[in-house]
């Protein structure tokens, strides 16, 4: 039988104020469920950050490939630049990391009219990604997959007449 564990840490100070406001706004922003979601891309990047500061402790070769290592995977996942450093993915926010959500990149891209559509989009499996139908809005998106999100080819959503298209496109032709 499988053994369930927590995948996220919660914070230091739980009723920081502040906190609290930040973690209401990147919700709303990002289109999360619940702070469960924002708490576990935070474990994430915590951890990320915790490779790095481990890393300047080490010896320059140990170091070096420690920081290769990390820098490449950070790079396929589309978060840092080719050419960054340690002193960059100390930099790194959760809004790196939030940004490489599915839900995220389905909204970015516009196939979807907001945040929780795209959401709604995932989660009832009318979303691609390769040849593979994807419904986990919190997938982290490679950036070698970021060119292969599509709507599902036998999703209503695929018909170029469906109220959704006519609205983004008078959203767009209003624009203009």
């Amino acid at each position: 039988m499988r053994r369930l564990r927590k995948k996220f840490e919660g914070p230091f100070k739980p009723w920081d104020h502040e906190l609290l406001l930040e973690e209401l706004r990147l919700i709303g922003e990002y289109g999360l469920k619940n702070k469960r979601e924002l708490r576990r891309a935070n474990t994430l990047l915590k951890k990320i950050r915790e490779v790095a500061r481990k890393a300047y402790g080490l010896p320059s070769e140990e170091r070096r490939a420690v920081e290769h290592n990390l820098i490449s995977r950070l790079y396929k996942m589309g978060v840092l630049d080719k050419d960054s450093t340690l002193d960059d993915v100390l930099r790194l926010e959760v809004r790196d990391i939030l940004e490489r959500r599915l839900q995220t990149l389905v909204y970015r891209k516009g196939l979807a009219k907001s945040i929780y559509h795209a959401r709604q989009m995932v989660v009832h499996r009318h979303i691609m990604v390769g040849d593979r139908v994807e419904d986990r809005p919190s997938r982290i998106v490679y950036r070698d997959e970021e060119d292969l999100i599509r709507i599902r080819p036998t999703s209503p959503y695929s018909d170029p007449n469906h109220p959704i298209w006519r609205e983004v496109k008078e959203l767009v032709e209003g624009e203009e």
